[in-house]
């Protein structure tokens, strides 16, 4: 793969937070299980991971992976956190090992997704949702919805909430080269044909309880990379962090300076200390 064709991959990645190419409760035994294995939510097999024991009033952490990846992204992640407690995460349809979809989906079904995993990793209690790029809108469009089981949410550089409309703003559509590819490539994930074939539309962001959320934007401005409409990439990025904020009368927003999109694998310990810190004040409540 070219170096052109690289660049453009990963920044569709990150804009689109996602790459082209419900259940019974579970019962206590099947909650507490380790190692990866898959799980059925309705009719779908869905891929999971958990690692560590739960701990006395923590909150289980669930990682949520950006668009294009899989759980095994997440695994350095989870292993470190695990000696704090619980923590699972898990392919959403058409990602990693997990069942294909059937057809196009929505926020509404991926939510059904989510909470079928929930019962079966968490059963009743409370947990605190760390989702990176497409996984951190998603975490966020669940949380208002939820607020009896999410109590803590930390949002790595996640996707804004209004992101078609930051893009079509950014980028016009007389835009041409690599400005042009990213525009059509980054709509069309957009309209469902990503390997999850999520639709991806825009909305207002609705508050998910007074819980803490952390909001963690990249620091270094590899969106810049863009010919001619880098910087009001990064600005639009910037601002839909910010967007985000209006979760929670507890939200905190925080850069990191030495990463781009992925700040997990960039920093690895500022995102630890980030979902432990959100784990501990939701614990504490």
């Amino acid at each position: 793969m070219s170096r052109k064709a690289s660049a453009l991959l990963a920044l569709c990645c990150a804009l689109a937070g996602v790459a082209l190419s419900a259940c019974d409760e579970a019962t206590e035994a099947e909650s507490a299980f380790t190692g990866t294995q898959k799980i059925k939510v309705g009719e779908r097999s869905v891929n999971v991971s958990c690692a560590g024991n739960a701990a006395e009033g923590r909150p289980v952490v669930v990682l949520l992976h950006g668009g294009g990846d899989d759980l095994g992204k997440l695994s350095g992640l989870q292993n470190t956190l695990a000696a704090q407690g619980r923590v699972c995460s898990y392919d959403r349809l058409g990602a990693g090992a997990s069942d294909q979809p059937d057809g196009p989906q929505s926020f509404e079904s991926t939510g059904k997704i989510l909470t079928g995993v929930l019962d079966q990793v968490a059963g009743g209690e409370p947990v605190v949702l760390a989702g990176h790029s497409l996984g951190g809108l998603i975490a966020a469009r669940y949380s208002p919805d939820h607020q009896d089981r999410v109590k803590g949410l930390v949002l790595m550089d996640a996707t804004s909430p209004t992101q078609e409309a930051d893009l079509r703003q950014r980028i016009p559509d007389s835009a041409t080269g690599m400005a042009a590819e990213l525009r059509a490539q980054t709509l069309a994930v957009f309209a469902g044909q990503g390997p999850e074939k999520l639709v991806v539309t825009d909305a207002e962001v609705r508050p998910a309880g007074d819980i803490p959320v952390e909001v963690i934007q990249h620091g270094k401005q590899y969106l810049a990379a863009v010919p001619e409409y880098g910087a009001g990439l990064e600005q639009a990025w910037s601002e839909g962090q910010r967007k985000w904020l209006a979760l929670s009368g507890r939200s905190n927003l925080s850069v990191a300076a030495n990463s781009e999109h992925y700040i997990y694998v960039d920093q690895p310990d500022l995102a630890v200390r980030a979902i432990q810190r959100v784990a501990d004040e939701a614990k504490s409540e």
